[in-house]
This record gives C-alpha cells, sequence and structure tokens, in this order.
C-alpha cells in the first residue's frame, strides 16, 4: 500500500503525518505531491524526503484535483500493483485511521474514511457537507454519509480509470463519486475520527469558488429539468390559447419539451451508452406515464378553481422527482450501486 498526500503550502502537520506513519507503519510507502507551493516551502519538502516520503511536484499550483492524478499516474509507473490511501497534509487524518482504511480496500471496492462530525466542527464544515450530502443524494440516488471526505483508498487496477475522471480542483473528489458506480466500483464506507485543528485555518477551500466547482456536476440535472419545464410552459399556454383544448395543448407542449430534454439528459446529464432505440422506448413510455399524471393533476386543479398557470407549477414540482429517479436508474440505466459501511456492527448504508 501506497499513502498518497498532495500538499500545497503545508503546515509542519504534514511533516508530523509523516514521522507518525514511519514509526507505526514503517513498510509503508509515502509519496507527497507538492502542488506548486514555490521555493519558500522547498525546505519543509526537503524535510519530507528525509523522513523517507518520495515527493514529486510541479511548478505553479493546479488543485488539488490535479495534484492527486499526477499522484496516481506517479504510482502507476513507479508501483505498479498498489493500492492506495489519499490522506490531507494539514493534521486531518490520523495515522491509526489512514491504515484502517488502507485495510479495508480491496478489489473493484473504493474506500471512504467518513467523519461523523461531532464535537467542535468549524460550521462551515458542518453545513458544507450536510448540504454536499443532501444535493449527492438527490442527484445520484445514494447515499453517502461524507461526500468531502479526503481519506480515500482505492486499489491499484482503479489507478488508470482515477486518471481520467474531470476537474483539477476540489470538485475533481466529488466527481469521482458521481462517476465511480458507471465505471463499476462500489463504495465501503469506514468512520474515522473529526480533527480540526485552528477551526480548518490550513484549508485552502475557497467558499464561493470552489463551492460552485463542485455543486456544478449536482445542478446539470436541474438545469435540463427547468429548460425542458420553460419550453413546456409556454408551449401549453400558447397552444391552450389556440386550440381551447387542455388535453391537446398538454400532449403538444410535452412532445415539444421531452424531444429537449431526452437530448440533453442523454448527453450532457446521465453520459448514458446505452442503444439510443431502447432508451427512446423507455423514455416515451416514461413520459406517457407522466403525461397522463400531468393532465389528471391539472384537469383536477383547475376543476377546483386554481389558476393553470399556478396549477402547472405545482404538477411540476410534485412530478421532479420521480421523473429524476426514474431517469437515471430506468431509462439511462444508472443503477445504484451497492455502499456497505465497514464498521464492527457492519451497518449497511442506505441506498435511495
Amino acid at each position: 500500500m501506497i499513502v498518497l498526500i498532495p500538499a500545497y503550502e503545508p503546515t509542519r502537520s504534514l511533516l508530523d503525518l509523516l514521522r507518525d506513519l514511519a514509526r507505526e507503519a514503517p513498510e509503508i510507502g509515502v509519496v507527497v505531491v507538492d502542488d506548486g507551493s514555490g521555493p519558500l516551502y522547498a525546505p519543509l519538502f526537503s524535510d519530507a524526503v528525509r523522513l523517507g516520503a518520495d515527493v514529486i511536484g510541479y511548478a505553479g499550483n493546479r488543485g488539488k484535483g490535479a495534484a492527486l492524478k499526477h499522484g496516481f499516474a506517479h504510482l502507476a509507473r513507479h508501483y505498479p500493483g498498489q493500492d492506495v490511501v489519499c490522506a490531507d497534509s494539514d493534521g486531518q487524518h490520523a495515522v491509526v485511521d489512514v491504515l484502517r482504511v488502507g485495510r479495508a480496500v480491496r478489489p473493484g471496492c473504493m474506500v471512504l474514511g467518513v467523519r461523523a462530525f461531532s464535537g467542535r466542527v468549524p460550521a462551515r464544515s458542518r453545513i458544507g457537507n450536510a448540504i454536499t450530502r443532501w444535493a449527492f443524494r438527490a442527484a445520484s440516488g445514494v447515499s453517502v454519509s461524507d461526500t468531502q471526505t479526503g481519506l480515500r483508498g482505492y486499489p491499484a487496477a482503479a489507478l488508470p480509470w482515477l486518471g481520467t475522471v474531470s476537474g483539477d480542483r476540489f470538485e475533481y473528489e466529488l466527481n469521482l463519486l458521481l462517476q465511480a458506480r458507471r465505471a463499476g466500483w462500489t463504495f465501503d464506507e469506514v468512520p474515522i475520527a473529526t480533527i480540526y485543528l485552528a477551526g480548518n485555518a490550513s484549508s485552502h477551500f475557497r467558499p464561493l469558488v470552489d463551492s460552485a466547482r463542485i455543486y456544478l456536476p449536482l445542478l446539470a440535472f436541474s438545469a435540463s429539468s427547468l429548460a425542458a419545464f420553460a419550453i413546456d410552459f409556454v408551449a401549453l399556454l400558447v397552444l391552450n390559447a389556440l386550440t381551447d383544448n387542455l388535453l391537446l395543448a398538454v400532449i403538444g407542449a410535452r412532445g415539444l419539451s421531452s424531444a429537449v430534454n431526452f437530448i440533453t439528459n442523454r448527453r450532457m446529464v446521465f453520459d448514458s451508452r446505452r442503444p439510443l432505440r431502447g432508451t427512446l422506448v423507455r423514455y416515451y413510455l416514461l413520459v406517457a406515464v407522466l403525461l397522463v399524471a400531468n393532465y389528471g393533476l391539472l384537469a383536477w386543479l383547475t376543476s377546483v378553481g386554481l389558476a393553470l398557470a399556478v396549477a402547472k407549477v405545482i404538477v411540476e414540482v410534485t412530478l421532479f422527482v420521480a421523473g429524476y429517479q426514474v431517469q437515471r436508474s430506468f431509462v439511462f440505466g444508472l443503477d445504484p450501486a451497492p455502499i456497505a459501511a465497514v464498521t464492527p456492527a457492519r451497518e449497511r448504508v442506505s441506498i435511495g
């Protein structure tokens, strides 16, 4: 097993981690990636070399994702066949947890060291993880306890795939979770200690910029659905005014919006590789079911006195979640992958 540590302008906590690893598990190799920290940090990285680390890097900061991928490529070339555990350089990961994650690595499985977020945890970390966890579940249908953990274990066979995932900064690790299932990887979760030093002051996470990078993949489906909704909404009102027939207006509007939605979701959201013909059949079967539900709900709501525009908004919001879940699993073939929690009680993590 190799421990891979991306480091940008690290503190002495990096050296403490290297000393602890050398003391507790001297047989384990350590690779440190200097993510363009600059000349000021050269002495610290020299100390890391003296402590036994294989220090690699490049000039100019590229981001955590780029540093991890640079490290994965190095491992594939110089440490073939070795599983890898990624740990942060800021002292947030105890050596005992690094080793526990490493022991849990097995073929076909990505291991996540998940924090309980109990005790004195910075508000931005607690709230940020809660929001991302909820958004990830909504977008993927899978419940992951800690989507932002930097302590992760990967089998050696995953190294080629890890280098192909998009993202150069903090969004890279979320992209790994989003794309793992499609690539055939499952997850295990190992509970770890929640450690924040000096209120997490050493973190290089930029709340606005990096949050946008992280949440962007999760917003893709919502954006596609909103675009389809806008087309459907306008077309419904126009067709209803022209024909004075609600059923024809609903069918015409849904036919136009569904075509746009299918093209967008197939490539931009789910990147489905299923054959086009079968996917179209499943998609329009879903459209037919939703169309019946849409018409029935609209007819009922307008019959009790709601304006058509108001009723349309209520119906679309109601059917949004169901439509997404069916598209993800049935239409485009992204079936949920099992996630097991590695705990003494072997607690199973819920699947959406």
